[in-house]
């Protein structure tokens, strides 16, 4: 995607902003984790639904593409490559995506992914961590991973938005800070809040689609859609098509 308005301070992840006229239907699909066979799967029923869509179509990626599941590096390789003919794509940064980052650039707030999933974005570029034990040695697994990762997977990485603005439709990873407008919102605020947007609602006159907070069936409300349907546990990876104003829940699995 190359038209929309782009924002960023230096050492900040983008923020994007794209005219709602510009797209005729958008899909945003939650937390992949790692389920390379699902989101090919769901893939294939965005684009059949899109068919007898006119006009450009918009895939939004809502974060989290590493750790839980067991093909991560393959979902990488696929969202580096070209979007599905007839789409555009977005892919926001998740707080899973930018702890791995983080962790490779050797940033201790990094060390959390060791702690939740990674071992199976590891195992998925051949970097074996099951004989670590508890005296895991970060520095010689982040070496190796370093050396196991292609430059492009590190450059989509680093290059993801934390947000996604069409007119009052808002796309981040984990919600909004209830209240505060989306200029002064944090990138951790947009990468791992939960329980207060959960409660409270985005306290904007938006519309918030995001995943971050694993449920078992979406939830679609007049001010939040909710689409981790935690696909590596239960094999059901969702997506909302947003058309007219209108969402309709498309899942696999």
């Amino acid at each position: 995607m190359d038209d929309g308005l782009t924002t960023a301070d230096a050492g900040r992840p983008p923020r994007v902003v794209v005219e709602p006229s510009h797209y005729d239907a958008i899909y945003a699909v939650g937390d992949v984790h790692g389920c390379f066979d699902a989101l090919l799967a769901l893939e294939e029923v965005i684009k059949s639904d899109a068919a007898s869509i006119d006009g450009r179509k918009l895939i939004v990626m809502l974060g989290d593409y590493v750790d839980r599941g067991p093909k991560s590096s393959a979902v990488l390789y696929h969202l580096t490559a070209s979007a599905p003919a007839g789409f555009d794509r977005v892919c926001l940064r998740g707080n899973h995506d930018d702890a791995f980052l983080a962790f490779i650039e050797a940033d201790p707030s990094g060390d959390w992914v060791l702690d939740h999933g990674a071992d199976t974005t590891f195992a998925s570029y051949g970097v074996d961590v099951s004989s670590s034990g508890p005296g895991i040695n970060r520095h010689l697994h982040r070496e190796a991973i370093r050396a196991a990762i292609p430059a492009s997977h590190l450059e989509f990485l680093r290059t993801l938005p934390v947000l996604l603005t069409i007119g009052s439709d808002v796309f981040a990873h984990a919600g909004i800070r209830p209240g505060r407008p989306l200029a002064e919102q944090t990138d951790d605020d947009l990468m791992w809040i939960r329980r207060s947007f959960l409660d409270l609602g985005p306290g904007l006159p938006v519309r918030v689609f995001h995943g971050h907070t694993p449920m078992r069936d979406p939830h679609v409300g007049p001010d939040r859609v909710s689409l981790d349907t935690h696909c590596y546990r239960t094999g059901r990876l969702t997506a909302a098509r947003l058309q007219a104003g209108e969402v309709k829940i498309l899942s696999v699995g």
